[in-house]
């Protein structure tokens, strides 16, 4: 096992190439036991090896900087420069699954957004140019990065540079599912001409630029990345891979191997599962809507598994479904265009995508009042990696002027608030889709939600009154029982429904018979919405506690430290609330 001898880039340059053809299958062996423990990346890492290999005999690190974009292809890079115990057993799991200067020198960023690596890299190019200084700047793109805005933007600037920076263009003909878009062709016509057809995307931009059609064979990478080390303006290396390379199930189906969950090695099931969730209650309602209505336009940003918006699913949609590729702002603003012109579009978007959508929300969405129907998933407390929360969803967007942002607490409220949604012409909407089992009430919603910040008073009590919003409404409800049995109070449940606005009505109510007011959201509180609940009552005599997740970029801690940092339990939210009274 040539690994085992790898401590530092150093060692790699050490060895001949059969060594490193070796140390390529070490290395993808690692790939495969850690996704398989703990989840990960897993096709993008195992095309890349080989890449990567290369890239640390040629260049020198941490002097040279490398710039992964996404990480989704960091793993053999991490293994390379100390950190193999990441991806042996036992695992450290304290190595994360994206780049991480904490970690290493050998990191310049920590990176888990798409598009971000020729912007981060030009930056770096720059101030070395300022401070007069020499070595090699390269970022590294792949898995659709390319589609995304700011990709081009970064190509627009790096192309002008006039000193050293180089660019490895990954392409396995994939983004995490099929690739999409004009640029795409543009890049299958190179790799079709050997690198030769005319029309270049890069020599277009004034990139010098050279092709490796075998990006999966050592000995040919290294010659390429030898010619462009330390040259002295801007090149672009387009280098052709094998997504999933040396895992059958990834290379035969490279969506389903983009990244896999713990045990998928031993895994016998189908892809599919008839067990009934927000995203198969989200596509059943969507064909049946299509079944009488040909206006509907289904968008995604390159993320369709996060939805379950299968093959089959996508392929039963035809042309009212489009993947916009990486390029999450253009979605926004597709989806506004299509509304304003009788169209009735649904987008869904995952809660830490959205945060590149501001501008687009803000201006191109609601500013025109456009009538499209967002889907927010994934949005909540989690012990994701800090490059992927999903925390800050309801401060971005339910201070956005003219949004109508909306919480279910369950399926029948969920279906209700859709259909309200993609029928109505006033108001740009948005849909928290719950993340969590917490699927059906088991009774209709007969809200209409045309009224705007209407809450509903579930069960009414006295003395303490509890708002709890969308995911947090089930700790609302065991919140209720402990309040009873330990203080003997019955106190108040109420489900706002809406984040964007307050229901005076039923806050001013609520001053009567009650003296302690608490909020529980599933996000961040800062700019939140128990915060607006607490500036409601600040000049009165009710007192609030407003309960969810500190502002802070938290780095995959366990989901029980942060019930007990936060005081996310009915028991620990007891204490307080003894406390206060």
């Amino acid at each position: 096992m040539v690994l085992e001898k790898i401590n530092s880039p150093e060692d790699v340059k050490k060895l001949s190439i059969d060594e490193m053809t070796i140390l390529a299958e070490d290395i993808r062996q690692g790939i495969l036991n850690r996704v398989n423990t703990i989840g990960g990346h897993l096709g993008p890492d195992l095309g890349i090896v080989e890449t990567t290999i290369a890239m640390h005999y040629v260049f020198n690190t941490p002097k040279d900087k490398f710039v992964f974009d996404v990480s989704h292809q960091c793993y053999p890079h991490k293994m390379l420069t100390g950190r193999k115990d990441g991806f042996t057993n036992p695992i450290n799991t304290e190595i994360s699954g994206y780049t991480n200067p904490k970690e290493s020198e050998h990191d310049c960023f920590m990176v888990g957004h798409t598009s971000t690596s020729i912007s981060l890299a030009t930056g770096l190019a720059k101030a070395r140019d300022l401070k007069g200084e020499k070595y090699n700047v390269v970022a590294l793109i792949g898995d659709g990065s390319l589609s995304g805005g700011e990709a081009f933007e970064g190509l627009n600037n790096a192309s002008v540079l006039n000193s050293n920076f180089i660019i490895i263009v990954n392409d396995n003909e994939m983004s995490i599912a099929e690739n999409q878009g004009g640029l795409y062709r543009n890049l299958e016509a190179l790799r079709n001409s050997n690198g030769q057809y005319e029309n270049n995307y890069f020599t277009a931009f004034g990139f010098k630029y050279i092709y490796v059609e075998q990006g999966n064979d050592i000995k040919t990478v290294i010659e390429a990345l030898e010619k462009v080390k330390d040259i002295q303006e801007p090149v672009v290396v387009h280098i052709h891979t094998q997504k999933g390379k040396g895992y059958l199930p990834a290379e035969t189906k490279k969506e389903w191997g983009h990244w896999a969950l713990p045990g998928f090695l031993n895994e016998t099931k189908s892809e599919s599962s008839n067990t009934e969730c927000y995203e198969s209650i989200t596509k059943d309602y969507i064909l049946k809507k299509l079944e009488y209505d040909n206006t509907i336009q289904v968008i995604n940003a390159a993320t369709p598994g996060v939805f379950g918006f299968d093959k089959t699913f996508r392929d039963k949609l035809d042309e009212h479904y489009t993947d916009v590729a990486i390029a999450e702002e253009h979605a926004v603003a597709y989806a506004s265009g299509l509304a304003k012109n009788g169209a009735k579009p649904i987008l869904a978007i995952a809660s830490s995508f959205v945060q590149r959508t501001y501008d687009q929300l803000s201006q191109d969405l609601a500013l025109n009042n456009s009538p499209a129907t967002i889907l927010v998933y994934w949005g909540g407390i989690s012990s994701a990696d800090a490059t992927h929360l999903g925390l800050f969803d309801i401060p971005l967007i339910s201070n956005i002027p003219n949004v109508v942002y909306l919480a279910p607490t369950c399926k029948e409220e969920y279906l209700k608030m859709l259909d309200w949604s993609v029928e109505q012409t006033k108001y740009s909407v948005v849909i928290r889709v719950p993340f969590n089992n917490f699927i059906s009430k088991g009774c209709e919603d007969n809200t209409d939600y045309s009224v705007l910040n209407k809450y509903s008073i579930d069960e009414l009590g006295n003395d303490v009154a509890i708002i709890a919003l969308g995911d947090f409404y089930k700790l609302g409800q065991d919140l209720k029982q402990e309040v009873k049995s330990q203080l003997n109070i019955d106190a108040t449940l109420v489900n706002p429904k809406f984040i964007t606005g307050l229901d005076n009505n039923v806050l001013n109510s609520l001053k009567e018979k009650h003296k302690v007011v608490i909020t529980l959201e599933n996000g961040s509180l800062s700019g939140g919405f128990g915060e607006k609940i607490s500036r409601f009552y600040g000049n009165s005599d009710v007192k609030c506690l407003n309960y969810g997740a500190e502002k802070d970029f938290i780095d995959r801690v366990p989901m029980s430290e942060l019930v007990e940092r936060y005081h996310l339990s009915k028991e620990l939210i007891i204490e307080d609330l003894k406390r206060i009274l």
